[in-house]
């Protein structure tokens, strides 16, 4: 699955707040060339969003975020969620998803984070908030001492920066919702999606 997010090399962060929009949006993304999407638990949404895409666009490589309690985590499980991902390291959430046999990607910004990660038997991790932690040049760093680690850096990336991340070999894919942003969502404009998403995917073929 993580070599799958690699040759994609972006996730889109979703934050949705009818689950009806969940599956035009889905493929939207798709057929844009993103075929992975993440639904955050932002929103009571959520679980019917996932459940939805899993159904009805089941080539959709559909995973929960923002999932900070175990409740959650069994909610993203029922619902179709095909991968897991925490804005902090939580090793409760991760023992419990590694128990389900659901694929977990948690965030961390220090190296501290990264050795308690390593010990929980994790090599992907979400880099997070990557703009406010440094930015590519962090995760660089990180990557120094750390070289068996694959970041997924999230938080202030658009098309503007996101290459910087791209041409790091440590990073298997970014995360960001600049392709898919809230406005356009409510507004069901999955047209203008289609097209953000086609523009991501074709710059990261150019990196």
């Amino acid at each position: 699955m993580f070599d799958t997010i690699a040759k994609i090399g972006i996730v889109p962060v979703i934050k949705i707040d009818e689950a009806g929009k969940a599956a035009p949006l889905a493929r939207a993304l798709r057929n844009g060339g993103v075929s992975v999407i993440e639904i955050t638990f932002r929103t009571a949404a959520a679980p019917d969003a996932i459940t939805a895409i899993a159904r009805e666009v089941p080539d959709m490589l559909i995973g929960a975020g923002t999932v900070l309690t175990l409740g959650q985590l069994r909610a993203a499980r029922d619902a179709g969620a095909r991968f897991i991902v925490t804005p902090g390291l939580d090793s409760e959430i991760v023992a419990a998803a590694q128990n389900y046999a659901l694929p977990i990607i948690p965030g961390v910004v220090t190296p501290t984070e990264v050795t308690a990660a390593l010990k929980l038997n994790l090599s992907v991790l979400k880099f997070f908030p990557a703009s406010n932690f440094g930015g590519a040049a962090t995760v660089k760093a990180l990557s120094a001492p750390f070289q068996g680690v694959r970041f997924v850096p999230t938080g202030g990336i658009d098309a503007r920066n996101a290459g910087e991340y791209w041409a790091l070999p440590q990073v298997l894919a970014v995360g960001g919702s600049w392709m898919a942003p809230e406005t356009l969502i409510r507004a069901g404009d999955f047209d203008a999606i289609e097209r953000l998403t086609r523009e991501a995917a074709e710059l990261r073929k150019q990196v």
